[in-house]
Order: structure tokens, then C-alpha cells, then sequence
């Protein structure tokens, strides 16, 4: 029962969030600064401080591939599946219905069920899904949907088509452009996300064998302790209940789509990886997070509709709260 506190602990600052919004003690657009903090200065703490004080052996770079696969397949088969569906649809969609809320919502969980230690895999498997939920899901929503960056999908169209219109370039010229653009909007949407560029810059320290020093932990260690904090308040800022039969409609698909490749994905990682059965644990229940805070900010971006993303995050979040529970339970029955 002791392990279920801290779990618990996540879901009621969600709900302290919510509360203080519907007083009025934090206003509708507030969450925009708690999302600064934590992508661009608290998240990035809590990566560094991980890597500095728990040792990454680099074969668990596998874990880290593993990671990137399943963070990769599913917004690939919701788009392919989804070809008849309105473009607004399927965007949200493929943001939401992909992805694993590691760093703000495994760590602690993991760490309640399993220890510390279990806070090593759980980090490996959040570098290959960070390429995907801190970048690459964005870009390839707006690539293969042909949503322009930098506007809402409703300032560009207010059809019900499965893609925004595009016109294929013909001429030369016209093509070098479009592949400059398209090359500017993927190194952007990667490189100018803090969080993956401290994976990346971890990754190398690993391989080269650079040992972080003790000092830059200590420096770290509060942005870490405030990661989960600050992340589930922005989340119960940012939740509202479904507006309507249509946001309801919308949350179910994504439950749908998480629910089963969850299952298959930690099935997958308790009988394939080759690690021993506590890491192997760790990167199962990793597979049933909830949705990734990362796509609170992109629904918010392409969709303008970061109120929804955050009621989706929050339901997902107790339905991965009792799926993690669940797992610890049948693998100890069964040790």
C-alpha cells in the first residue's frame, strides 16, 4: 500500500491544479509559464541529475532502441487507419495517442515500486522515446498532414478533408525550397527542443565515459524533485472537462488506441529485451504510461486545444496508474 502513495500523490496535484483554475486563483493562460519552466529548465534538471548520480551501462542502449520503436509505430498506424477521418481528427489523435510520460510520471512510480535503481531503465528507455514525444511525433503529424508550423491548424483550414490541401512543386527551384523547408522544420522541431538535446548531450558523455561531477548534481537535484510537481500542476491547469459528445468521442479513441498497444508493447519488453527481470519490469510499466506532457504542448500548438490534451492526460494517467499496479502485483505473484 506504501508503494501506491506518491502515485497517488501525482493524481491529487492534478486535481489541486484543476481546483485552484476553477477558483480562479490561476488564470485560463498561466499554464503557459509552468510549461516553460518545466521543458525548458526543470525537465532538463531532472535528466542531468538522473545521469549524474545512477551509473547507465551503455548496452542499455538497447532499451533506448526499444524505447524509440514503440514510441514510433503507433501514430504511423493511427495515420494509415485514420484516412477517412477530418484532418483535426487525426492530428489529435497522433499527438496523443503516442508517447509515455516517463520523466514526470514513471520515475516516481517506478521508483515507489521498484527502488531507485529502477530509475536507470526507466531513463534508457525515455531517450529513444524522447526523439519521438519531445520532436518527431510533432513532425511527422504536421509532415504527413501538411500542417504548416507556427499557426493552428484552424487559422489554416476549417474543412473536414483528412489533410490540408497541398500542391506538389513542379519546378526545381520550387522543390529545393520545399525540401529546405522541410529539413528547417525537422531540425527545428528536434534541436530546439531542450529536453532531447540533453539526452543527446547525456548519450554522449556516456559513450565517452564522462563522469558528471558531483557538484553540477547538487546544483540539479531541486529542478529534479520539482519535475513531477510542476508537471502534474500544469496538467491540472490545463484540464477542462470534455466541451462536448465530440471531445468524449475524441478521448476514447486515444484510450483506444493506448490501451492495446500498451499491452503488446510491455508483453513485448518482458519477454524480448535480454536484461534481468527487475529492468525488464521497469520498461513494462513504462509501456503503460499515460500520455506524454509533451503532447499537452504540441496539441497546443497545432490544435489550440491544450484543454482536452490535458483531461486526456489526466483520465490516461489513473488508467495507467491501475494497468502499473496491476503489473508489479502479477510479476511478484508470479517471481
Amino acid at each position: 500500500m506504501s508503494a501506491l502513495i506518491q502515485p497517488i500523490a501525482l493524481l491529487l496535484i492534478i486535481l489541486a491544479g484543476y481546483l485552484f483554475k476553477r477558483a480562479g486563483r490561476f488564470k485560463n493562460r498561466d499554464y503557459r509559464i509552468l510549461q516553460t519552466a518545466i521543458f525548458d529548465l526543470v525537465l532538463p534538471g531532472a535528466i542531468v541529475y538522473s545521469f549524474a548520480t545512477n551509473p547507465h551501462d551503455s548496452s542499455m542502449l538497447w532499451i533506448s532502441v526499444f524505447g524509440f520503436i514503440v514510441a514510433f509505430i503507433p501514430p504511423i498506424v493511427i495515420f494509415l487507419t485514420s484516412r477517412r477521418r477530418p484532418v483535426q481528427d487525426r492530428a489529435f489523435t497522433m499527438l496523443n495517442g503516442s508517447g509515455f510520460n516517463v520523466g514526470c510520471f514513471c520515475f516516481p512510480v517506478v521508483q515507489a515500486f521498484l527502488g531507485t535503481a529502477a530509475i536507470v531503465p526507466a531513463a534508457m528507455f525515455d531517450i529513444g522515446n524522447c526523439v519521438m514525444v519531445a520532436a518527431g511525433t510533432n513532425v511527422m503529424t504536421q509532415t504527413l498532414l501538411h500542417i504548416q508550423p507556427g499557426r493552428t491548424l484552424d487559422e489554416q483550414y476549417q474543412g473536414h478533408a483528412p489533410t490540408l490541401p497541398y500542391v506538389r512543386p513542379k519546378d526545381r527551384d520550387a522543390k529545393r525550397l520545399a525540401r529546405k523547408a522541410l529539413l528547417w522544420n525537422v531540425f527545428r522541431g528536434f534541436f530546439g527542443s531542450v529536453p532531447f538535446d540533453t539526452y543527446l548531450l547525456m548519450i554522449i558523455l556516456m559513450l565517452a565515459d564522462v563522469r558528471i561531477p558531483t557538484v553540477v548534481a547538487t546544483v540539479v537535484q531541486p529542478l529534479s524533485n520539482a519535475n513531477s510537481f510542476c508537471a502534474m500542476l500544469m496538467v491540472g491547469m490545463l484540464m477542462d472537462l470534455p466541451a462536448g459528445r465530440a471531445d468524449v468521442m475524441k478521448l476514447l479513441k486515444v484510450i483506444g488506441w493506448r490501451l492495446p498497444f500498451g499491452i503488446v508493447f510491455a508483453l513485448a519488453a518482458w519477454f524480448a529485451l535480454p536484461f534481468d527481470a527487475s529492468i525488464r519490469e521497469a520498461v513494462a510499466m513504462c509501456c503503460l504510461a499515460p500520455i506524454a506532457v509533451f503532447s499537452t504542448l504540441f496539441t497546443d500548438k497545432v490544435l489550440g486545444n491544450a484543454k482536452l490534451a490535458g483531461f486526456s492526460l489526466s483520465v490516461s494517467a489513473i488508467i495507467s496508474l491501475v494497468m502499473m499496479t496491476g503489473t508489479h502485483v502479477l510479476v511478484t505473484s508470479f517471481a
